[in-house]
């Protein structure tokens, strides 16, 4: 049982989903200021299994885990760097992998959960949609794809 009732209010207290930071370095250049990121989930596959002479109930047993692809998004920026690691293995299907991180902070600042994305490469970029009659920042997309992905509560 906590001692301090603001430890307790900050244990219910769901955290604010607009205070994060993702951290993608690609050769030593951070590139982390997305205002949007999406698609961390993963998903356990079962096998049902009918035992014969067992009519009441169908065994259901776990298999292999699955990822979706990460989508994260930002305005347009001068940077070419998300755009060349895109291209890199475009010709010779060389790809370069790195582990992303996806930090999510409390009220107060403090880093309350880390994602990891291990062995991370890029597998969709998607430019802005450009209309005369918007007053919309330019957004661009980088969808990625994965090996791993490791929580840790800090």
């Amino acid at each position: 049982m906590p001692n301090d009732r603001n430890e307790l209010a900050s244990r219910i207290d769901p955290a604010p989903a607009y205070k994060f930071h993702v951290a993608v370095e690609v050769d030593g250049i951070l590139e982390a200021f997305f205002t949007e990121c999406s698609g961390l989930t993963m998903q356990r596959e079962v096998t049902t299994y009918k035992e014969g002479g067992v009519n009441d109930y169908v065994h259901h047993l776990p298999g292999r885990v699955t990822y979706t692809n990460v989508v994260l998004k930002r305005g347009i920026t001068a940077s070419s760097v998300l755009w060349d690691w895109f291209q890199q293995g475009l010709y010779d299907g060389k790809v370069k992998r790195i582990n992303v991180s996806i930090l999510m902070f409390d009220r107060s600042g403090e880093v309350l959960k880390r994602w990891e994305l291990e062995n991370a490469y890029p597998v969709k970029w998607t430019g802005p949609e450009f209309k005369s009659d918007s007053n919309q920042a330019a957004i661009e997309s980088l969808e990625l794809t994965f090996d791993r992905l490791l929580v840790q509560t800090v």
